[in-house]
């Protein structure tokens, strides 16, 4: 992944929602904003759908960090997309998973993470934050764009949507029900928020 400075850099001057916030913190430009998101400590936030949860509780995933800085984009017209990604769960990535790949009889638990994007550049505001992985995620199984602030529901119709239409369809997984994985999914949830 991209660090955020490689995003383009701007004042933030309008007076949107998440504009408002950072302003009110005196955080007056969008890398000061990239830079205060990235340093949060990682956390799962009591009410992920809330856009403003991550001022509240000064902590965030994935999903609520890039849904800030997102919508901050967006607020200020700059051309950066949330994009969310499908990659494989192993035990190079996140420390226990061979008990569960075993467990399940799968090769790989395909797991959700969100980034940014802006022109040929990947940026993920929770990388270096202590979230569970031993490294970075630099390879998708599948990524599409979404809104910045995409629902927890949504998201994870997404999740099954692109199971059933990709994920499942690879030769390694063909075979496999999608009930199978959805049980190791929640399995691999456990285990991240183990590794915190």
């Amino acid at each position: 992944m991209d660090a955020y400075e490689c995003f383009p850099e701007t004042v933030i001057s309008r007076n949107s929602p998440v504009s408002e916030e950072f302003k009110r913190l005196k955080i007056v430009t969008f890398h000061s904003a990239c830079r205060w998101v990235h340093e949060l400590p990682y956390g799962y936030n009591s009410a992920p759908d809330d856009l403003m949860i991550l001022f509240k509780e000064k902590m965030g995933t994935c999903t609520t960090k890039h849904a800030v800085i997102g919508t901050l984009a967006c607020e200020l017209e700059l051309p950066i997309q949330k994009n969310v990604g499908i990659y494989a769960m192993t035990e190079e990535l996140v420390t226990g998973t061979n008990d569960l790949l075993a467990r399940f009889g799968v090769p790989y638990i395909p797991m959700l993470h969100c980034f940014l994007v802006y022109e040929t550049f990947r940026v993920d505001l929770t990388e270096g934050n202590r979230n569970g992985k031993n490294r970075s995620i630099e390879e998708f199984l599948h990524t599409e764009r979404v809104e910045p602030n995409i629902s927890g529901k949504d998201e994870y119709m997404l999740y099954r949507r692109a199971l059933n239409d990709v994920i499942l369809k690879r030769p390694e997984l063909i075979g496999f029900d999608m009930r199978r994985i959805l049980q190791a999914r929640e399995e691999g949830l456990k285990l991240l928020k183990a590794n915190l």
